[in-house]
């Protein structure tokens, strides 16, 4: 099973040779999920006692499991937030899974390591964190939410003893995404929903006011958005931080999918307040053009997730040398080095090209929010932000949006679902694809 033979190379080449066709499709086919007993009766049982060999196994991939995995690297895929990692990352993800390297400690993945925190450093440097700051790359936002949240947790019953068997307490905006509810949850603390969807200082401030004296000892968080997920909206960050910064409270900002933002100078300035937080995170598989599974969780003081997070144990002791140990810095000590994608699509585009990426997104967009503004059936819900694009379709109910976005799938045209908007269900495009065109949305425009 490990001996390098003939059949062993013949699979390789047609391996690599089905990766290299994938990378390169352009358009890729969007296709569509098959049920279990579609599966079953198309593919049978994969695994058996003797095997059913390599070219064998990459057929049933071919032909019956991938056709059945939506392609969310689709220009025309415009729900939920959609990837479009670049061809770079893409094919260095097989280098990162071929080179076997252990991506948590210096000791074993130094070099990986070092690129890793190359490209955690200029997203620190594009939110204007100090040199200082640092991170990890975690598998996604609800890791990166959970980790920083419990690092803000364990710094804020380090500075207070009284407050080590406290049940804790976060402040989060009614635009949050599930996953600060989710690490409340794991953590068994408390999470107060305050604000609309935008959360502002001043509803900071009030929530805080409006606490009483214990519950106001229990907090330790607040958790605000840059970008939320279904609309876009950034909060106030700046008034924020002014908040946190008189009441001592740790500033965490999910920029899971707006922080790609930041690159964008046309947007930059949305962001004031960003540079103040104690910590932030950004998914590099949404809008910075990395392939799953990646999130940068930063801190402003690295030191305060290492204290939170480091794992011991006595065969651990030889990492416990000062050197930068991934596996220190959230909740997990083993890990690939997924940061290694995106640091060789920078290495070898540049950053400037991913701020033209990002850019070229929100043109997009803010073309898209025009033309639904001149459509006679169509209006926007709420301003368009970033690069999503939230609207009505005139005269429909949710019956009508779910036939027509089912239409539109099964025609291989568009994948682009319902959303919720204060109860009413509506239309959203999330636009991360620099391959989505003008044209991609008229043609789904004009379908409504």
């Amino acid at each position: 099973m490990h001996q390098i033979n003939q059949d062993m190379e013949v699979l390789t080449q047609a391996i690599v040779r089905y990766a290299l066709e994938r990378v390169r499709m352009d358009p890729p086919t969007l296709d569509a999920p098959r049920s279990e007993q579609e599966l079953s009766a198309m593919a049978g049982q994969t695994i058996t006692h003797d095997g059913i060999g390599g070219l064998e196994a990459l057929r049933l991939f071919t032909d019956v499991l991938a056709p059945a995995c939506i392609s969310v690297d689709h220009p025309r895929l415009l729900a939920f937030v959609p990837a479009a990692p670049t061809e770079a990352a893409t094919l260095f993800d097989l280098v990162v899974g071929a080179s076997s390297i252990y991506g948590g400690t210096w000791l074993e993945g130094a070099g990986a390591v070092y690129a890793e925190n190359q490209a955690l450093r200029w997203i620190a440097d594009i939110a204007g964190f100090p040199q200082e700051a640092g991170g990890v790359f975690v598998s996604g936002g609800t890791a990166g939410n959970l980790s920083a949240l419990v690092a803000a947790r364990h710094e804020w019953r380090r500075l207070n003893d009284d407050k080590r068997h406290t049940r804790g307490l976060i402040i989060s905006s009614r635009g949050a995404h599930a996953s600060v509810k989710q690490a409340a949850m794991v953590m068994d603390a408390d999470l107060i929903e305050v604000g609309g969807h935008r959360l502002h200082g001043d509803d900071v401030a009030t929530a805080i006011a409006e606490l009483s004296d214990e519950d106001r000892g229990r907090l330790f968080a607040v958790a605000c958005t840059m970008g939320t997920t279904n609309l876009g909206i950034i909060d106030d960050l700046a008034g924020i931080a002014d908040q946190c910064e008189n009441a001592h409270l740790w500033m965490h900002v999910d920029g899971a999918y707006g922080g790609a933002g930041l690159a964008a100078a046309s947007v930059r300035d949305d962001f004031v307040g960003i540079e103040r937080a104690d910590s932030f995170i950004v998914d590099p598989h949404k809008w910075l053009f990395a392939p799953f599974d990646c999130c940068a969780l930063i801190y402003r003081d690295p030191a305060t997730g290492r204290r939170a997070h480091r794992q011991h144990g006595d065969y651990l002791e030889v990492l416990y040398d000062g050197i930068w140990n991934p596996s220190d810095y959230a909740h997990h000590l083993s890990r690939r080095a997924r940061g290694l994608p995106l640091w060789f699509s920078l290495a070898t585009h540049g950053t400037q090209a991913y701020a033209d990426a990002v850019e070229q997104t929100i043109t997009v967009a803010k073309q898209a929010a025009e033309l639904i503004d001149e459509h006679p059936h169509l209006e926007l819900v709420v301003e368009q932000h970033l690069s999503i694009c939230v609207f009505r379709r005139l005269g429909w109910d949710a019956e009508a949006y779910s036939a027509w976005s089912d239409r539109l799938f099964k025609e291989g045209t568009a994948f682009v679902t319902p959303t919720k908007h204060e109860g009413e269900t509506v239309l959203r495009f999330c636009i991360v694809n620099p391959r989505t065109t003008i044209d991609d949305i008229k043609l789904i425009l004009d379908t409504l």
